[in-house]
């Protein structure tokens, strides 16, 4: 058995088959995929550009340490309310014209925020940027999960996470070049220049197809088929997923017209209570999942390093502006060239493995960063070696993330909900992900002042090591499944694994009577 056996809890029955064919790219969808998720640059480049603009913005404009943490921080809680709205306008408005809208709010917010003059000002800005990073968040992996084959829907749905870390890196890169210009229009020019990335992704967007989810939940079977067809690998499959999205809309799977009555559906407020007031034991197993892969992903500390990487380098003994801007570069380098790995990995690998793996690493980095800051803070000397391993793991905890945990919160949780549920579920998980990274962005700096930055991160450490057994326990598989399909493996908590295998056992049979019928 393989380490990726071992983590996944079984082994797979494909392993073990060698001629099976590889499916087939489909470039409409990969293109879709893609155009959908540069919307998550506006939060990656945000991110990323607050982490060295901070640095000025408290120079220039005489902030205190928790002013700074504020600002920062603050754009995650107000993307908690972008987050919750978006949920209810995507499935009113559409997917599509939910990143248009998307776009549009966080070119004001980046406009407002480069015309800053003093707090108050600047959290304004904060606020009307938070609302469109919210919205952008919830939509892109949901609209993306809607529109992959099964087939490439985890090589797809890690597009945002792929994005995200773009934007980190671009922000980072903004940070340095601007870094030369006066005090007063330096950090101006690095937060206004976002506003140029989101008019071109709201309109880039206008080219791109509603998702069919959407279409046959409002009826419009005729241009959910055309679009299906283009983004699936055969019109065998268009023609399974059409038929499985319209049993769970409640609609005939015989019916062929185009446009038909759509059962009425469950208002708003009965979904929310679905989901959370009186759930069944699939829901419920489903939200713990999904909302709780979000808790987890952040509350390990990425934003922490991220948000305040120059605060860290300067901790371990980089003291130069440039030198700590060009050291967090290569943290931006790092997070996008490892998020390749989960990308083209997701599909191969599956969820599992590739979590735990990640996670399991994080765990050991973040203690080894926690110990060679203790000793460099205990010296009274600079220590060489402790400084080397500091930033070592620094680079090796973003590596480690963005090689599994970073894209999988997106891809699961984008997963698991029903589809009657799918866009309040998600919604769900990302304010979870914005409210941890808010809390951490917010409390980091009086949080190391209060317990030591090596502290700090040993308690991120403990949180991390919880999250890989919560995640051995109660994750399924997800890997190949059909979305509808998928919400089968939900409902026993620790008895998935039957469940999974029950499919396999079944899907062996319908091929065995397939080749008998030949």
């Amino acid at each position: 058995m393989t380490g990726a056996s071992f983590f996944s809890g079984e082994v797979s029955v494909d392993a073990f088959n060698t001629t099976k064919p590889k499916p087939k790219r489909n470039k409409y969808a990969f293109g879709c995929a893609l155009l959908a998720s540069m919307n998550s640059i506006l939060l990656g480049y945000d991110t990323g550009v607050l982490s060295g603009a901070a640095i000025y913005i408290k120079k220039d404009l005489h902030f205190s340490d928790v002013q700074i943490e504020i600002i920062v921080g603050i754009i995650n809680i107000f993307s908690l309310l972008g987050c919750t709205v978006a949920g209810r306008t995507s499935d009113w408005i559409g997917r599509r014209y939910t990143m248009v809208l998307a776009g549009i709010i966080f070119f004001l917010g980046a406009i407002l925020m480069g015309c800053a003059t003093n707090f108050a000002f600047l959290m304004v800005g904060r606020f009307v940027a938070g609302l469109g990073v919210g919205f952008a968040m919830m939509i892109a992996p949901v609209y993306t999960a809607e529109v992959a084959p099964a087939s490439s829907r985890g090589f797809l749905t890690s597009f945002p996470e792929v994005f995200i870390n773009a934007g980190v890196l671009l922000g980072y890169v903004s940070n340095f070049a601007f870094a030369k210009c006066p005090i007063w229009l330096g950090w101006r020019l690095m937060l206004g220049i976002g506003a140029i990335p989101s008019v071109a992704l709201a309109v880039f967007v206008l080219y791109m197809p509603e998702s069919p989810r959407w279409l046959v939940m409002n009826g419009q079977i005729g241009k959910a088929r055309v679009v299906l067809e283009k983004t699936s690998t055969s019109k065998e499959e268009a023609y399974q997923r059409l038929s499985d999205i319209k049993e769970a809309a409640g609609i005939d799977k015989d019916c062929n017209d185009d446009v038909v009555e759509v059962p009425k559906r469950t208002n708003e407020q009965a979904v929310w209570k679905e989901l959370i007031l009186h759930p069944t034991p699939a829901v419920r197993h489903a939200a713990i999942t999904g909302i709780g892969i979000h808790f987890f992903q952040q509350a390990c500390g990425i934003d922490a390093v991220v948000l305040y990487s120059p605060r860290i380098f300067e901790k371990a003994g980089i003291k130069s502006d440039d030198k700590k801007l060009l050291a967090t570069i290569a943290v931006g380098i790092c997070k996008t060239l490892f998020i390749l790995i989960s990308t083209f990995q997701l599909d191969k690998i599956g969820r599992r493995p590739l979590m735990l793996t990640s996670m399991g690493g994080m765990v050991i980095a973040l203690f080894v960063l926690a110990g060679s800051l203790t000793v460099i803070n205990l010296s009274d000397h600079s220590v060489g070696w402790a400084v080397g391993l500091a930033i070592f793991a620094v680079y090796a905890f973003v590596s480690i993330f963005s090689s599994g945990m970073g894209p999988i919160a997106w891809v699961y949780s984008s997963e698991v909900f029903p589809l009657r549920l799918r866009a309040q579920g998600c919604s769900m998980g990302v304010a979870m992900n914005r409210a941890m990274s808010g809390i951490i962005g917010m409390t980091f700096l009086s949080m190391y002042k209060a317990m030591t930055i090596g502290g700090a991160f040993t308690l991120f450490g403990v949180i991390a090591a919880i999250g890989w057994v919560f995640m051995y326990t109660m994750f399924p598989e997800t890997q190949g499944r059909n979305l509808e399909e998928i919400e089968l493996l939900f409902g026993s908590y620790f008895g998935w694994r039957k469940t999974l295998k029950d499919l396999k056992a079944k899907e062996a049979a319908e091929a065995k009577n397939r080749e008998s019928d030949v």
